[in-house]
């Protein structure tokens, strides 16, 4: 049995020499297929990152009437404190506003020349408001529109954070679909490419398996070899697509740290490396199994 194995590996080796030009655009369409697979995945870890860094910074602004006294505030923070939904809330005076804002705009002399002309203060007090999850936010928008001290607010930011992130989801949303696609489109050209390949091989070995049939040799060994050559492309063409993407990564990764502290693509590349490797070694070989089951289905009729 194992003399079998090794010869059918053996004979499925010689297969993909045999043909070097064809092997070769063979493996470049398995290889291109592999790197956007890849790519998909590492895309998927930085939108995920993305979103929930952008989560973790939302939150909502309550900025109060002007005329609002201190007391009242006070008294509207401590309520919206025994919110279920609510994990935090932080209070910022107006003297605090107005402090935070000179601070941020310091090097600004057309700013810092207009709060020097204002006779008052023009910043109101406001209370930002931390939930348990992200997926809260929207009821305790809610309740802060319906309840009764509602006269007392200007505005409330939630809103306009809320756009944005859903903006952002549906852009990410259409990029997964869109490399999805892109991918499965690749793995049937991939697959064709890989069947005209071994249905090729087929073809020119035709004497050596009518002769084969001949002898009484089984049908595992008339097929094995050339279900090797289509696991051969998907292996080779899994360790060639890490290999792209590796010095990719390498050079991509500090720049999207640069817009994503909290994300070290690099480190997570190398912490999963096997994990990733599996990933396209399952992909690629699971093309090449079904490529070559579909030529050997037709033109050997076993």
């Amino acid at each position: 049995m194992l003399t079998s194995l090794a010869r059918i590996i053996k004979f499925g080796w010689q297969n993909f020499w045999r043909n070097k030009w064809l092997s070769a655009a063979t493996l470049t369409i398995v290889v291109l297929a592999l790197v956007v697979f890849q790519s998909l995945i590492l895309f998927s870890v930085i939108t995920k990152t993305a979103i929930e860094i952008l989560k973790e910074k939302i939150d909502i602004s309550v900025y109060f009437k002007p005329a609002t006294p201190e007391s009242e505030i006070l008294q509207i923070k401590k309520i919206i404190e025994g919110f279920e939904e609510v994990a935090g809330v932080e209070y910022i005076s107006r003297e605090r506003a107005l402090a935070i804002f000179k601070e941020k705009h310091q090097d600004d002399p057309t700013i810092k020349q207009a709060l020097e002309e204002l006779e008052e203060n023009p910043l109101s007090a406001l209370v930002n408001i931390k939930a348990n999850d992200p997926e809260l936010y929207a009821p305790i928008a809610e309740k802060l529109d319906k309840n009764e001290w509602r006269p007392l607010i200007q505005k409330i930011t939630y809103r306009q954070n809320q756009v944005v992130i859903d903006r952002l989801g549906k852009i990410i949303n259409i990029g997964n679909k869109l490399g999805l696609i892109f991918t499965i489109v690749l793995a049937l050209v991939a697959i064709i490419v890989t069947f005209n390949t071994v249905s090729l091989a087929i073809y020119s070995n035709r004497d050596e398996i009518g002769i084969m049939r001949l002898v009484g040799a089984p049908n595992n060994f008339i097929t094995g070899p050339y279900m090797v050559e289509g696991i051969i492309y998907g292996v080779v063409g899994a360790i060639i697509s890490l290999l792209i993407l590796w010095p990719v990564v390498s050079w991509g990764g500090p720049y999207l740290k640069f817009f994503l502290s909290d994300l070290d693509i690099r480190s997570y590349f190398k912490d999963n490396l096997w994990r990733l490797f599996g990933y396209q070694l399952l992909f690629g070989i699971l093309l090449g199994i079904v490529s070559s089951n579909f030529a050997i289905r037709k033109y050997l009729r076993i």
